[in-house]
């Protein structure tokens, strides 16, 4: 039922907010607490056990505040736990690749040019490279290269790239890149549900029975943070991604996924030696500033040459849509108010690529996305943008008209 899509659309969108909402709450506070440990200082009159302490001003208050590094001598009488925050927006991101990519395998996950597989085989590919990856990751901190911090973060950018190459082989581009943000935002939560908690959990266990917690527990849960912080970034590039085809749509997409995480770690260090009191290298933004330039080349020096597929062969259950007898009239307003930009070669003014990759010249590209067309230009006005083609209010019922008809008929 057409009702069906609308729901659809609506559950993203609910899906989405939860998502950015809990994202907020754990990328804030990852980086609140990375800042404050870094600006720790170390002063005489501290009490035993007391690594350092800050004074820090905020909403008309002062706040001063102390850092035991392994832990204090009593367990104090409330203790505020940072772990939800973390877990939630895993979940609520699961939610949506399920939602978008798992509901929408044939349009959204799979790329037919590039690896011709059925929806559950990519689901089930899908599933297993994110637990795999969490597997591959904790045994490689867990083994003698973890001892060596900055040559473990080497290996794991080496991962990185591999699974950036890896997932192109895989999937759409569109999905690559939400899928390395998967991937490493897995890592991310897997190290504070797995590890970072956990041992927290064993030197409060260690306070309440009178023990003295052994120090290693904090220095690994210290080492999982630290890749944490460096790994946010990135993760939030590849999670806007799909709103950019540049990025994803292009030849060299892996190749744009391997410098973004440099970004990520340059532009993490600038904040990271600042919070440290160890000056600004000011160098890192040069660095930052010279890799997007080479990511903006490499995304439109080089033409398309994936990420633009054949819409029949990646949506033919849309088929239907075709064969409706409002399509002719649809086709003609289609490539009257659409093809201006959703084209291979868009003629409309500042548009050089078609957005989010969509064309719509033919009539398996328009009934590959008829539902996309029947939510954005009928259902809603989100298109044309500012309708700046003048796109008629009986001409939207026209869509929605087809779109309807179609699905009702198929039911029949």
């Amino acid at each position: 039922m057409y009702e069906y899509a609308i729901a659809w659309e609506w559950l993203a969108f609910a899906a989405r907010w939860f998502h950015v909402i809990t994202a907020i709450a754990w990328i804030g506070s990852s980086f609140y607490f990375i800042a404050l440990d870094l600006g720790l200082v170390k002063r005489p009159h501290l009490p035993p056990g007391a690594y350092g302490e800050e004074w820090q001003v905020h909403g008309g208050g002062f706040y001063h505040i102390q850092k035991y590094l392994v832990a204090p001598a009593q367990m104090p009488e409330h203790l505020t736990w940072f772990k939800y925050e973390s877990y939630f927006t895993w979940i609520s991101g699961f939610l949506m690749l399920c939602i978008v990519y798992y509901g929408g395998a044939d349009l959204f996950l799979i790329d037919r040019h590039v690896l011709d597989i059925s929806p559950p085989t990519a689901i089930l590919i899908s599933l297993a490279s994110l637990g795999v990856g969490w597997v591959v990751y904790d045994l490689l901190c867990k083994s003698p290269l973890g001892r060596n911090t900055w040559g473990l973060m080497a290996v794991l950018y080496v991962v990185l790239v591999f699974m950036a190459w890896g997932y192109t082989q895989l999937f759409t581009g569109r999905a690559a890149f939400l899928h390395l943000g998967a991937f490493t935002a897995t890592i991310m939560s897997a190290n504070v549900f797995m590890i970072i908690i956990p041992n927290q959990k064993i030197i409060v266990a260690d306070l309440i029975a009178g023990r003295v917690p052994d120090p290693k527990y904090g220095q690994v849960a210290k080492q999982r943070s630290l890749h944490n912080n460096y790994l946010t970034l990135p993760v939030i590039f590849f999670m806007l991604s799909n709103h950019y085809p540049l990025s994803f749509g292009t030849q060299f997409n892996w190749v744009i996924a391997a410098l973004v995480v440099l970004m990520g770690v340059t532009i993490r260090h600038w904040f990271n030696t600042t919070h440290a009191r160890k000056g600004r290298p000011t160098w890192t933004w040069i660095v930052t500033v010279i890799l997007f330039i080479l990511i903006m080349w490499l995304s439109t020096v080089p033409k398309l040459l994936t990420g633009e597929t054949d819409a029949a062969a990646v949506a033919p259950a849309f088929q239907q849509f075709a064969g409706d007898p409002h399509f002719p009239a649809v086709k003609q307003l289609v490539l009257t108010r659409c093809s201006m930009c959703h084209a291979a070669e868009p003629v409309y003014e500042g548009i050089v690529r078609p957005p989010n990759g969509v064309m719509l010249e033919n009539d398996a590209e328009i009934a590959a996305h008829a539902r996309e067309i029947y939510i954005q230009a009928g259902r809603s006005h989100a298109m044309p943008p500012g309708n700046i083609t003048d796109i008629t209010p009986d001409e939207r019922k026209l869509l929605v008209a087809w779109f309807e008809s179609a699905v009702e008929g198929k039911k029949q």
